[in-house]
């Protein structure tokens, strides 16, 4: 079964890349994922179906809705904000560590 990881993002640019190098890392461990990015509006209505969900630095500020969006699906989906380093590194690696850890907690 893949692992399914969503970020959310505001327009989903530089998000992109790095969801891109998140699945080159995932690759090398020969490990299956499923990782996307999507603005808060559309990735609420898909909430229940992902494994752990990712803020990118600059939504921070929606992780009280999230924290409701998850709630009221009656799951325990990790989820958090991305280091501020990570994402302007664009390290997919560590953020993909990252969300690893957040779903073996």
């Amino acid at each position: 079964m893949k692992t399914r990881i969503m970020l959310i993002c505001a327009a989903g640019m530089s998000t992109s890349l790095l969801v891109t190098k998140m699945i080159k890392a995932a690759q090398e461990l020969g490990e299956e994922v499923e990782i996307f990015a999507l603005p808060f509006s559309e990735g609420e209505k898909i909430i229940s179906t992902v494994d752990c969900i990712l803020l990118g630095p600059q939504v921070r500020y929606a992780k009280p809705e999230v924290e409701k969006a998850i709630k009221e699906t009656g799951k325990n989906i990790p989820f958090d904000v991305i280091e501020m380093k990570d994402y302007g590194m664009m390290d997919g690696k560590a953020v993909y560590n990252f969300a690893k850890k957040l779903m073996n907690k």
